[in-house]
């Protein structure tokens, strides 16, 4: 007989509640959960297609190991022995930094992601640290710790309450959204206009969430910073300033309108090619309205100037007192945040810690660019040794990083590479050992990263709908004996690691005077964790200290693991509210408006005030049914809208004889691509826009379907050297390329 099953789904950063039907060992089914206390029963094509993912064929289900060039089946006691031999000899040769680590946007969608990178990373103390961050939200990261001191100190919409949002780049209704966890997305829109609210989106294509508007302004691509910076211009010139309740916790105001000043709407209109009567309307509106709130996302992170964008966004949310108010932008607090600490100053955020060794790109939270990844390991320099060794672990940069090819090769020359990687993708084909995690019915799941950025608060656990399959290991597992493997203590009980880390917690919340457990005995409070293994143990280790926590007794009502097994649909924390200062951990104890890397790149920014692109120029998108190159492999999720096609404009398509269907060649820094052309209105002149994550084309992979509609990998038309510089973030979007008939000699193709 079937029986049904929770889960919540890892597919999206809308973290939706699923109820999964169930025969056998196999998923056949799944819905949304009405009584989840977050999603309510929302869900969309990507979790519907739950089962079809659980139950690819082409995922792998036993270890790989390289023998005599070629990738066979090994056992899991073979794969660690290997990558014990692989990774220690180029450490204690070449030193740490010469084991690279790359992490993936999937890491942050497990458990197993969500608990052992960092001790990973503690363990082996490289500096190499290369993840997907620097090829999406790094700018918001750098611009939250100058501004608050803390780099996950990220405030979202409140989008339940608002009265006027402005969207900036991104297209929620497409991607669920992204750095603003909010199940049902399009209903929350839906539900701001129905109450009277305002929705204005700022995008150069005319996406579905424009669509939704009530005015869309198709700017030219990576001008999201002029644009803003001259609405806040606008905010002082016309006396609109009203910092309400922040007042007391803001600093540099005076200097924030000093350093800004050039940019009015006159000088930003032609770089934005929006008028400045529409840049003073938007400023006029969103400080009329009851509330509002300014969110931007990945078309303004990955240009040229992300971080002052990302910064100007919570300018503008500051300058119109919308920072920490209902119906603002709001600091999220997830239960298994650190216990909170007493406002006051902290140490800040601070960039350049260490460089790359090629190009001396400055660190940003601990890494180096992934744009830089080929380079650090194909370039011998003085200053250091090369990567020599990589741990992979849920990653593709071949795809998502600038310039595969050039990555493709700097593989081959590694010493030693492992991935932790269901897929034998175009990434982990090169590694010497391949660790496959079990498929996300037979693993847990609880969301550390997401819950940080949620729209509401609120704490959600599921254990794993179907036992783990005979052969297989816990990803948790896979990654401790990494852990070990790795740092040179191979064969102890994985159980250590957690372990290690419950230990080390316990000892340093004993010592901390505002812990709840503070004075107490670390070995009897460890003695009262619950859970069937060390990843539960841990989790309530986190519940207990978090700020909604039992406190190991303190607070009786407080959250455990077992109250939350309890309450198997999730356990509602209340809307967001008001946190500051609390949050804050700069020098000042404030909110500081203009912290000196942000005023030493605003020159940079008045530069580009004289840009005018002259040809085209190229923006990416996301589909409904996609998440990067994950879903590829999923019959339901491609076909239709997804599909890596050309968009551009029918003016564009007319000018070079370009019909709909024909294939195009673009041509840009790094490279061109073929790709077939898609006419259409939705996309602003002068712009053309292809999907990120495609590019299945690669020999050696074991990706049946996903290799029959390969498309191509468009961040292949990059070579890697435009970056953000503050963030080190990789430049996608508005990057100049060329476009000409494929069908004809280039050479008499008409050329933009």
């Amino acid at each position: 007989m079937p029986r049904t099953a929770l889960r919540i789904c890892p597919l999206c950063e809308a973290t939706c509640g699923l109820t999964l039907t169930i025969e056998g060992a196999r998923v056949t089914a799944a819905r949304g959960d009405r009584d989840d206390v977050f999603s309510k029963g929302f869900i969309c094509p990507k979790g519907a297609s739950f089962g079809a993912l659980d139950a690819d064929p082409d995922r792998l289900r036993t270890p790989l190991v390289r023998e005599n060039g070629e990738l066979r089946e090994a056992s899991w006691e073979e794969a660690f022995d290997a990558v014990a031999r692989g990774l220690r000899p180029v450490v204690e040769r070449y030193g740490a930094d010469a084991l690279g680590v790359v992490l993936g946007n999937p890491n942050v969608h497990t458990v197993a992601g969500g608990l052992y990178p960092m001790v990973l990373l503690g363990a082996v103390r490289t500096r190499s640290l290369f993840t997907a961050s620097t090829v999406d939200q790094m700018p918001k990261h750098v611009s939250s710790g100058l501004l608050f001191g803390d780099a996950n100190a990220i405030p979202v919409p409140d989008l339940d309450h608002t009265d006027h949002l402005l969207l900036i780049g991104a297209n929620p209704l497409e991607s669920n959204g992204s750095l603003c966890t909010a199940p049902d997305f399009p209903g929350k829109l839906k539900a701001l206009k129905a109450r009277g609210g305002r929705l204005t989106v700022v995008d150069p294509r005319r996406t579905r969430t424009a669509k939704l508007a009530d005015r869309h302004l198709a700017i030219r691509p990576g001008a999201d910073a002029l644009l803003l910076a001259a609405m806040a211009t606008v905010l002082f010139e016309e006396g609109l300033v009203d910092l309400g309740d922040l007042a007391p916790h803001v600093d540099g105001l005076p200097e924030l309108r000093a350093a800004i000043k050039d940019f009015t709407p006159e000088s930003v209109a032609g770089a934005c090619d929006v008028d400045p009567d529409t840049i003073r309307t938007l400023a006029r509106e969103l400080a009329a309205a009851p509330t509002a709130a300014v969110y931007a996302r990945i078309g303004s992170c990955t240009v040229p100037h992300g971080t002052l964008a990302s910064w100007l966004v919570d300018v503008l949310n500051t300058l119109t007192g919308n920072l920490d108010r209902p119906g603002g932008a709001l600091f999220p607090q997830a239960a298994t945040d650190r216990t909170p600490r007493p406002a006051g100053p902290g140490r800040g955020f601070t960039l350049g810690r260490w460089h790359s060794r090629v190009r001396r790109h400055p660190e940003a939270k601990g890494e180096l660019p992934l744009s830089a990844l080929a380079e650090e390991i194909d370039t011998p320099t003085p200053e250091g040794e090369p990567v020599r060794a990589l741990i992979v672990i849920a990653a593709n940069p071949v795809l998502s990083a600038p310039d595969g090819n050039r990555l493709d090769k700097a593989l081959d020359s590694l010493d030693f590479m492992v991935s932790v990687d269901p897929y034998l993708n175009e990434t982990s084909r090169h590694a010497h050992v391949v660790l496959p995690p079990p498929p996300p019915a037979q693993s847990p799941h609880h969301d550390f990263a997401f819950n940080t950025l949620a729209v509401r608060n609120q704490v959600r656990y599921s254990r794993p709908a179907v036992p783990l399959e005979p052969g297989r290991m816990a990803e948790t597992e896979i990654l401790a004996r990494l852990i070990l493997a790795a740092s040179g203590t191979h064969g102890a009980d994985p159980s250590t690691v957690d372990a290690m880390v419950i230990d080390q917690t316990l000892g340093n919340a004993v010592k901390d005077p505002h812990s709840p457990v503070h004075g107490r005995d670390p070995h009897e409070l460890a003695a009262q964790l619950t859970g069937t293994d060390g990843p539960e143990r841990r989790l309530d280790l986190m519940l207990r200290l978090g700020p909604y926590g039992d406190g190991f007794g303190a607070r009786p009502d407080g959250l455990t693991l077992a109250r939350l097994l309890d309450h198997p649909h999730g356990i509602d924390l209340g809307p967001l509210r008001p946190r500051l200062p609390q949050p804050l951990k700069t020098p000042s104890g404030k909110v500081e408006l203009l912290p000196a890397p942000i005023a030493a790149d605003l020159p940079r920014l008045r530069a580009a005030l004289r840009e005018r692109p002259t040809g085209l120029v190229l923006v990416g998108r996301r589909h409904l049914r996609s998440n990067n190159s994950w879903l590829h492999n999923v019959p339901a999720l491609t076909g239709g809208t997804n599909r890596c096609t050309l968009h551009l404009h029918p003016e564009d398509a007319e000018r070079l004889g370009v019909l709909d269907g024909a294939p195009v060649r673009i041509k840009g820094a790094g490279g061109e691509v073929t790709a077939p052309a898609e006419v259409t209105g939705a996309i602003r002149p002068g712009v053309v826009s292809l999907p990120h994550g495609w590019g299945h084309d690669r020999p050696g992979t074991r990706q049946t379907h996903a290799g029959r509609e390969p498309g191509v990998n468009v961040n292949q038309l990059l070579d890697g050297t435009l970056l953000d510089p503050l963030s080190g973030n990789a430049v996608l979007n508005g990057i100049p390329v060329r476009l000409s008939l494929a069908s004809v000699p280039a050479a008499l193709a008409p050329e933009n």
